[in-house]
């Protein structure tokens, strides 16, 4: 459920967290539930444990794939000649065939839907030249996105002594793929099967099919992984995510992937404090051409508290003070802290939603000699 609270103008009741609701027992090595409306991280256990991610690391070489989409440096009708080491690639693929052409679009589907080692290896040629040079290419993507815990080896998980991730760095990625690439996203993780060369394979994500709110992630398996499954459910405004890495079956991974989600939706709320550029206050200028700015957030703010506790959370906005002009619009001039029971929640940055131009000589002065009684 997401609430919306109307802002006062330093206090803001929200809500009052108690203690946080307990997650359930889950059969699995490592795992993670996340609220993405938030950001907030409902509870982990052993999110910081390297582990092979198996063909989750699919979620990566997607995200290369998406960007040079992006930068048009390829498109999604263009036929990519297949080279003799793609087909022969171990694992899952999705029969394709040495110098036979196939389209970007289709080699997509084939990596996200079918899984196919195959067409991570032809897309990371296609790319980079060479599936070591596309593998630079991930692991520079990681270090950017903050993934600490993760290097790449290939861009199909296969098993490599130096290929690793965890449960905390892949949840970053399955968000900033959801988050910088939706409209990729939606076309292409929820598909439930796909058809190439005569094959039709299905989606290896159960809970497409049993959860109707369920609109991917990816699934991944080795024999040193396990059973593995990161899934993303949309139920109102609000989307959860969860990360399971080394459960026992396909059947528990999907079965305790579910359970994960449902918890996150059930056992806490959403709550809206302010919308993208809603004024949270106004504040003082000094030495400016106008005496107040409008501050808040460009985008909405949201946070993530147990259920049923929502009208005992506070927000402080706390102001630069003086706030001197020249001020550029988007230029953080404070922060709002929130918390509950005194307690530390988060802090954001709160930004001028408009420019101020220094004021001139005559006003500078005059300001300059209140500030010194001030």
């Amino acid at each position: 459920m997401l609430f919306r609270l109307a802002a006062t103008l330093l206090l803001v009741p929200i809500l009052a967290q108690a203690q946080a609701p307990q997650p359930p027992a889950v059969v699995g090595r490592a795992w993670i539930v996340a609220d993405l409306s938030s950001g907030q991280l409902l509870a982990a256990e052993k999110p910081d444990e390297r582990m092979e991610p198996a063909s989750l690391t699919k979620l990566m070489t997607a995200y290369v794939v998406f960007g040079a989409l992006k930068e048009k440096k390829i498109a999604l009708e263009q036929p990519v000649k297949v080279s003799e080491t793609a087909p022969r690639a171990p694992g899952s693929r999705m029969f394709i065939e040495a110098r036979r052409p196939v389209s970007v679009d289709e080699l997509i589907r084939g990596m996200v839907v079918q899984s196919g080692n195959d067409a991570c290896i032809a897309l990371a040629e296609l790319i980079s030249g060479s599936e070591a040079a596309f593998a630079q290419r991930m692991n520079q993507e990681a270090e950017r996105l903050g993934l600490k815990g993760t290097k790449f080896m290939n861009a199909s998980g296969l098993p490599d002594p130096q290929h690793h991730s965890t449960a905390r760095d892949l949840h970053l990625l399955a968000a900033a793929l959801i988050r910088d690439f939706p409209a990729e996203y939606a076309t292409y993780y929820s598909q439930k099967e796909f058809r190439y060369n005569n094959i039709t394979q299905p989606n290896r994500n159960r809970l497409l099919w049993l959860d109707p709110t369920v609109d991917g992630v990816k699934t991944g398996y080795t024999e040193a992984a396990g059973y593995c499954l990161i899934s993303s459910s949309k139920r109102g405004p609000r989307r959860v995510l969860a990360v399971l890495l080394g459960s026992t079956s396909e059947a528990a991974r999907a079965q305790e992937s579910q359970k994960l989600l449902n918890w996150g939706f059930q056992a806490f709320d959403a709550v809206r404090l302010y919308g993208a550029n809603e004024a949270v206050k106004e504040i003082e200028v000094w030495k400016g051409a106008a005496d107040k700015l409008k501050a808040g957030f460009r985008s909405e703010l949201v946070v993530t508290v147990p259920r049923g506790q929502a009208n005992q959370l506070k927000a402080e906005l706390l102001a630069q003070s003086p706030l001197l002009a020249p001020i550029a619009d988007g230029q953080r001039v404070g922060m709002v802290r929130v918390t509950v029971e005194g307690k530390a929640l988060g802090e954001y940055p709160v930004l001028a939603l408009q420019a101020v131009p220094a004021a001139g000589l005559l006003g500078r002065a005059w300001d300059t000699l209140r500030l010194w009684f001030k």
